[in-house]
């Protein structure tokens, strides 16, 4: 059996992953165009200067992924290309990127889901304190809207941020990403309360400012999702269950802390016991700016790990046995949470969900034929949809399915060194070459999954 009638099948990137053109056409600097030259922040000194070259090559690509079958395609903006200062003066050529990219996308028959922001901030408002500064979400508001009044007639579903307990933990915690910073917890905590009201504002941008011919669909892209049972205990499950969405012991690096305001307007009482004297300054509207209703709820799911309800009745995480699969990314290979994380989050949230991101870093090459074998990504790819299918027919509505990522990009701090497309990227000629899990997956589009 297929998927539901109406699935949408696509593939995902992000705008410093993939564009380049990092100075071209009035682009201002964004925080990755400066810690991604600092000496030792990334793998071999890798930068996303060039990645891809997408902003020049974006046609080419467009048609591989029409050639693909894909029915819809996340990319994310790039604010500093909008707003080269973060806020004021926007950037005309900036803007007429996307509306290329948009147009090119529609006529290949492919839907645009942009992505507002996908980490790479602009400069000069990190100058200006960041997400640290009381003002931060109403820069983002006003950059959400200039996008919606600029896109909003030919784009239906926006993408508000792409997994802001990543964002905070990484740029602002672990200091893996830009900016780098490692901060105490009130300032953390500060950081993530600003992120969430930007969503929030954002949402109201979209909906007052790109209805010219439809009205918009808007969600986020959220991560978090680590843990499932391991049995079908009903212990084990519950044990899952507040693993999942629990705060204790977890920073900010959780789905109940980032997740549950935007949902239900309030941060988890745990979260407000565990952090008390050290809270953010929470205004007045605060929550009810955060919790704009949402049309979706984004799941990006790679993997996870089981538990199991301790003799203590705490959550412990159980072992996995000894020969486990993992990626080159050194993550387990886990089909069970793409049946798990969309089950426990709908039974949650109780709002319609996607997977805006899922897939493998596998070692690919071009072998001797002139193609790609990437076997074991079709193997990977196959077992998670399986679980998925398995959630939808127990009734979890799911809407589509976004393949991280269409192409080998740039990996953040890991630079060039893990591949996650479908799609080969040589990055010294620009080459671009289908990997086999690209056929497959045509495959499966054209049958809505029933091949799966």
């Amino acid at each position: 059996m297929g998927f539901p009638k109406g699935f949408v099948w696509g593939a995902a990137a992000s705008s410093y992953q993939t564009e380049g053109a990092w100075n071209e056409d009035g682009k201002g600097l964004s925080t990755w165009d400066v810690f991604a030259r600092e000496k030792g922040k990334t793998w071999n000194g890798h930068t996303g200067e060039v990645a891809c070259d997408f902003y020049h090559r974006y046609a080419e690509d467009v048609q591989l992924m029409k050639e693909i079958g894909l029915r819809a395609y996340r990319f994310s903006v790039s604010w500093p290309r909008i707003l080269p200062e973060g806020v004021g003066k926007v950037n005309e050529k900036g803007l007429a990127f996307y509306d290329r990219l948009i147009d090119a996308l529609l006529a290949a028959g492919i839907e645009p889901y942009p992505t507002l922001f996908h980490w790479d901030y602009p400069l000069a408002l990190h100058h200006r304190g960041g997400w640290l500064n009381r003002e931060s979400p109403q820069w983002f508001a006003d950059y959400a809207a200039v996008l919606a009044r600029r896109l909003g007639d030919r784009v239906k579903t926006w993408i508000t941020w792409n997994e802001p307990q990543v964002f905070v933990g990484c740029a602002y915690k672990r200091a893996w990403h830009a900016p780098g910073f490692d901060l105490p917890m009130p300032e953390l905590l500060t950081v993530a309360h600003h992120v969430l009201m930007s969503h929030g504002l954002a949402v109201r941008a979209i909906r007052e400012h790109g209805r010219q011919k439809h009205e918009p669909r808007v969600g986020i892209a959220a991560a978090g999702l680590m843990f499932y049972p391991a049995s079908a205990r009903a212990e084990d499950v519950e044990a899952a269950r507040r693993k999942l969405f629990g705060v204790k012991g977890q920073n900010v690096w959780n789905t109940g802390w980032l997740s549950d305001p935007m949902i239900f307007g309030e941060y988890p009482q745990e979260g407000l016991r565990m952090y008390h004297g050290v809270l953010p300054r929470i205004e007045r509207g605060d929550m009810e700016i955060i919790g704009q209703k949402l049309d979706f709820y984004g799941v990006n799911i790679y993997h996870g790990a089981p538990v199991r309800m301790g003799e203590d009745g705490e959550p412990a995480v159980v072992d996995f046995p000894v020969g486990q699969a993992y990626t080159p990314m050194d993550w387990p290979v886990t089909p069970a949470m793409l049946y798990w994380g969309p089950k426990l989050v709908a039974e949650r949230y109780k709002v319609p969900l996607m997977v805006t991101e899922n897939g493998m870093s596998s070692a690919d090459w071009v072998s001797v034929d002139g193609k790609v074998h990437d076997a074991l990504r079709i193997d990977y790819v196959q077992r998670y949809l399986r679980e998925l299918r398995r959630a939808i027919d127990e009734g979890v509505d799911v809407r589509g399915y976004l393949y991280w990522s269409l192409m080998d990009n740039y990996e953040w701090h890991m630079g060039y060194r893990q591949r996650f497309g479908m799609m080969f990227i040589d990055y010294p000629t620009q080459q671009r070459t289908l990997k086999d899990s690209a056929l497959w997956y045509r495959q499966v589009i054209a049958g809505n999954g029933g091949n799966v």
